[in-house]
């Protein structure tokens, strides 16, 4: 049932953002368990992969009916995994020129993978150290889960980015002029008229400017949040201690109150004649 779903989603929408529609045959493999996955995918996938691509074999892995929660949407997963070899099927013998950032991001965007966008809204770092640099990105995509997830997300807002440039063709010429000069540097020139380092240094910028201050605003709120839940009953307790204290307050008050009065008319009381009440 998984199966015949996944390929009827396939192939209901074969075409991907600004590539021809790809011509290649895909094999996809779906494992029946998490066991079976990581046996076939190999030790140098990452603990957390949910899908992986093999652009040189045309070959999808996939986890089955019994993977986690974490491994998200089936259907999503595998148009991130037909992204990667569409992509590396319109450069050819090119494609290992392609970074890292690019392909994951890229993949992100086709599969319209929008909830990555949370990842940086949550990650407070991007407040205080600020957006990561492209290459830093790369490193982070095959670090520990919790890096990699932010650096996906830094790769999908950087393709989405660059995309935005262009409403009318998206990345489309982009593409075009990249296989046809072998330059990223070149491509971004022709197709946006701005260097990868302008591109770069803006995107970092805009990044920071709304991921980071969200962040910490989020984080902030939480901690106040926190705080409150914490501080309640304290100011419960003592509102109820003050209160105690201020009805024994009153309590001394009235008796000391009576006893004078009772000691102001004992006094007029000696005052008065023998015999005369």
């Amino acid at each position: 049932m998984l199966a015949r779903h996944l390929l009827q989603q396939a192939a209901r929408i074969d075409t991907f953002p600004g590539l021809p529609r790809p011509t290649e045959h895909v094999l996809i493999a779906i494992a029946p368990d998490r066991a079976r996955f990581k046996a076939w995918a190999g030790p140098a996938a990452p603990e957390w992969g949910a899908g992986l691509a093999f652009p040189e074999s045309h070959k999808i892995l996939l986890q089955g009916h019994t993977a986690s929660s974490a491994a998200g949407n089936p259907t999503v997963t595998l148009r991130h995994e037909l992204a990667h070899l569409a992509l590396h099927e319109f450069f050819g013998d090119t494609a290992d020129g392609i970074p890292r950032w690019f392909d994951e991001g890229y993949a992100c965007y086709a599969a319209g993978e929008v909830g990555r966008d949370d990842a940086l809204a949550a990650n407070v770092a991007l407040a205080f150290r600020g957006t990561p640099t492209l290459a830093q990105v790369d490193s982070g995509l095959t670090g520990t889960a919790l890096e990699a997830d932010a650096s996906y997300a830094l790769a999908y807002r950087a393709v989405a980015d660059l995309a935005a440039r262009d409403p009318q063709h998206g990345l489309a010429l982009l593409f075009a002029d990249w296989r046809d000069t072998g330059s990223l540097e070149r491509a971004v020139r022709r197709a946006y008229g701005v260097t990868i380092e302008g591109f770069e240094t803006d995107w970092r910028s805009r990044v920071r400017r709304r991921y980071g201050v969200l962040a910490l605003v989020t984080d902030i709120s939480v901690a106040s949040l926190l705080l409150l839940v914490f501080l309640t009953p304290l100011y419960i307790a003592r509102r109820r201690r003050d209160r105690e204290r201020m009805a024994a307050l009153r309590a001394a008050e009235q008796a000391a109150e009576e006893r004078e009065r009772r000691e102001a008319i004992d006094a007029l009381l000696a005052t008065l004649p023998r015999g005369s009440a």
